[in-house]
């Protein structure tokens, strides 16, 4: 892994370091790929190569939260809260869980794009002078981290569910 590119400041504004715009760009990149690189002809709804890795049944969405998973090791590079870091994991989970229901999964991916989020944080928190994490920003986490769990628990629920009706039926 490389090592956190040190923050060059360029008259008093660390923003104008060429090797940490140049790390955002990629990051921005990336997320296109995944999100939105792909116009769906007659529509304004662009879909990116996510939700279509996604409809590969088992591991499709754990291969698109690993390739999204680049851009968290970008936002480490350039030194992003950690707070913010746990956040973007929690977008690519979300993202993740969600997106390994069939067809409402991938309809989730299209709108949530996790990967623009995430990139979008990247840039915001790495542009500017450190900001300490503020109550919000740790709300926010625990209600994702909550809601993740619930979803999480919620799906197994409903699986244990499904295959109990199946075997009765089969029996």
């Amino acid at each position: 892994m490389q090592k956190p590119l040190e923050a060059e400041v360029v008259d008093g504004d660390p923003q104008h370091d060429p090797d940490r715009e140049s790390v955002r760009r990629s990051a921005e990149a990336l997320a296109r790929i995944l999100d939105t690189a792909i116009p769906i002809p007659g529509t304004s709804v662009r879909i990116g190569l996510d939700p279509l890795i996604g409809l590969l049944p088992g591991i499709g969405d754990a291969l698109a939260s690993l390739i999204g998973s680049a851009i968290l090791v970008m936002a480490s590079q350039l030194q992003v809260p950690k707070v913010v870091m746990v956040r973007m994991s929690l977008n690519l989970l979300l993202n993740g869980m969600i997106g390994a229901l069939p067809v409402v999964g991938d309809l989730f991916s299209i709108w949530f794009r996790s990967n623009a989020r995430n990139a979008h944080l990247l840039r915001r928190h790495s542009s500017a002078t450190y900001r300490p994490s503020s109550g919000a920003d740790w709300v926010f986490v625990f209600v994702v981290i909550i809601a993740t769990l619930a979803l999480t628990l919620g799906t197994i629920l409903g699986v244990l569910w499904l295959v109990a009706r199946l075997w009765e039926l089969v029996n």
